[in-house]
């Protein structure tokens, strides 16, 4: 989220009372850096553990029943669709060539805000580009100062801190602010939540390696225009970055995840690229041509995840675009449902997925990425859980564009298998005539390894 004013930030004094994570002994006060073993932390400030004592008696007993309210606000998240916020903190680094030059790999790729701390901000910030926001983490007022020949507005330099009071007062100087928690047990994060939904952002820290206190958190903001962001603790973990991501299906809005070696940043942009939430351009497409071809190989992709009756996948015999393929979600006579599968097409077909890349049907192996696609071109991410691959007679379904581009689909010849009509009603295609209007995708042509390349290309 752009935050171009300040006044969605302001910080509502009256709720701040008590919410402040001052735990003392209890350990609940937010370090300033989120890594283990990555150098010291400009504040002195000491990290608690992270997992120690989990499961201890004293731990278990002290840990109650979690009742949340769900707090209210001007936007429902699920409604909208969000760019990932994806932060990278400096903790521990003095200039931007520490790390081998990690952060001049950062600000290049899909990171969207840099952390910065008031020992490292002077050396740090110049190499920080205007797209990216500049979060600066204080510990006390005074180090506000530090900020002299940077933007002093709320929309570039965002001020995080556990400090209320401190976060107040930057909210009256025109910053927005995050507010920073950590969550060890049930009082925790009633106080983060309580707190964190009076700044424009939240990011919070877990002790517990489990995500039901983050499902907690999004349940409880999801209908706020505070945007969560959950803090990675370890600088490997990518799995718990990525997954933090696709929690309750919406997931976080965005994570804190800094890693210190290139392999692992490497593996972290890549998997990134698969969570892209960029809704689909769905066209109407015109019938010209359905004839049976003969025999063939056909895949059917069994998912981990269950369609809805407007959701399909994407897949067509060429780089120029695909069809709307159903899933076996509508009435069958003579068989069960199967709601998590598509009958999707002969084995040379591209299956359209995330970053403008495909993939053919014979590739797609038990965890492929996958990218659902429902009549309003909105996305959401799936995985295949099985494919199934078979000899069955084979039907060539050919259409058209307004723009005047065709493109065409296998499909297996049987009237069980079903594509969208342009009212993303279930089409048998055994029926399909020249004329029937269904819904489809145009893209640019021309692919190496699955990757859109400029290049001439004609396919037939």
């Amino acid at each position: 989220m752009n935050i171009s004013s300040s006044n969605g930030s302001s910080h509502n004094t009256n709720g701040s009372n008590g919410h402040g994570m001052h735990h003392g002994s209890s350990g609940s006060s937010v370090h300033e850096g989120s890594l283990s073993g990555s150098g010291s932390h400009p504040s002195g400030v000491t990290p608690p553990p992270l997992v120690k004592g989990i499961n201890d008696a004293v731990s278990m007993a002290k840990r109650e029943r979690i009742r949340l309210e769900r707090h209210e606000g001007d936007r429902n998240r699920m409604e909208e669709q969000h760019a990932l916020v994806v932060w990278f903190d400096t903790s521990g680094l003095a200039s931007p060539d520490d790390c081998q030059g990690m952060l001049e790999r950062i600000v290049n790729l899909a990171y969207t805000g840099v952390v910065l701390y008031p020992a490292n901000v002077a050396t740090m910030a110049q190499a920080i580009p205007s797209r990216m926001l500049k979060v600066f983490h204080a510990e006390k007022l005074e180090d506000l100062a530090r900020l002299a020949g940077l933007p002093q507005n709320g929309k570039d330099v965002v001020i995080a801190s556990h400090d209320v009071q401190l976060l107040e007062q930057a909210s009256q100087r025109g910053f927005a602010t995050c507010y920073r928690a950590y969550v060890d047990d049930g009082n925790s994060l009633h106080a983060s939540i309580a707190e964190g939904c009076q700044h424009a952002y939240m990011m919070v820290r877990f002790r517990d390696p489990t995500n039901i206190p983050l499902e907690l958190v999004i349940a409880t903001l999801q209908a706020t225009r505070t945007v969560l962001i959950k803090e990675i603790s370890t600088p490997t973990d990518v799995d718990d970055a990525i997954v933090t991501l696709g929690v309750m299906e919406v997931g976080a809005e965005g994570v804190m995840f800094s890693p210190r070696s290139h392999e692992v940043l490497s593996d972290f942009v890549s998997r990134l690229g698969r969570l892209d939430r960029t809704a689909t351009k769905l066209e109407v497409a015109t019938i010209v041509r359905s004839v049976p071809i003969g025999m063939g190989y056909r895949s059917c992709i069994d998912t981990t995840t269950l369609f809805s009756p407007t959701e399909g996948i994407l897949v067509g015999s060429t780089s120029q675009g695909g069809i709307l393929c159903c899933p076996e979600v509508f009435f069958l006579p003579y068989m069960e449902l199967r709601p998590f599968r598509v009958n999707a097409g002969a084995v040379h077909s591209y299956v359209y997925n995330f970053g403008n890349r495909t993939d053919y049907m014979s590739e797609l192996r038990a965890g492929s990425p996958l990218m659902l696609v429902d009549r309003s071109g909105a996305t959401r991410r799936g995985s295949v859980g099985r494919m199934k691959t078979e000899v069955r007679p084979l039907r060539l379904i050919e259409s058209e564009f307004k723009s005047g581009e065709r493109i065409n689909v296998i499909m297996q010849d049987d009237w069980h298998v079903r594509i969208f009509s342009d009212d993303a009603k279930p089409l048998n295609i055994t029926e399909l005539k020249a004329g029937h209007k269904v819904l489809g995708h145009i893209a640019e042509p021309g692919r190496h390894v699955g990757i859109k390349v400029d290049e001439h290309i004609i396919e037939t």
